[in-house]
């Protein structure tokens, strides 16, 4: 599809070959671009003015800073979708709680052997143990 894009200097319009193509823009530049934008005084506007995007796009890039969806990786590093991680972060903090309820469970076994007798003949565990009951 060719378009048409007007040229002032020649005084009319001229025909394109070839589409504009969109650019790609990696997640460092997307955070240098939000960046601009935080800065006192400067619009979003103005910013996508400068590096030739469209405004909703900034407003788009802004909104995945602050909502901290946009931010560079390490090659290589799998990203995991938000539903997946809230899944592990409640499958950790339910092994957290199993943990600690079997280290209270471990805790007060100890002390209870440690009150028992242990050359004694009438502790029940010490009988079970030695298969007297």
């Amino acid at each position: 599809m060719t378009s048409l894009k007007s040229n002032p200097s020649e005084g009319g319009n001229e025909a394109l070959s070839e589409p504009e193509r969109r650019r790609r823009r990696s997640v460092h530049e997307k955070l240098a671009i939000v960046q601009e934008t935080l800065e006192p005084g400067v619009t979003v506007l103005e910013v996508a003015r400068r590096h030739e995007v469209n405004p909703n796009q900034v407003s788009a890039w802004r909104k995945q800073y602050q909502d901290g969806t946009l931010a560079p990786h390490n090659i290589g590093e799998a990203l995991v979708p938000a539903s997946q991680l809230a899944a592990a972060m409640n499958e950790i903090r339910e092994l957290q709680r199993l943990l600690g309820k079997k280290t209270q469970e471990a805790e007060i076994l100890k002390e209870a052997t440690e009150y028992t007798p242990s050359s004694s003949g009438d502790c029940p565990l010490h009988h079970s143990a030695l298969g007297r009951l």
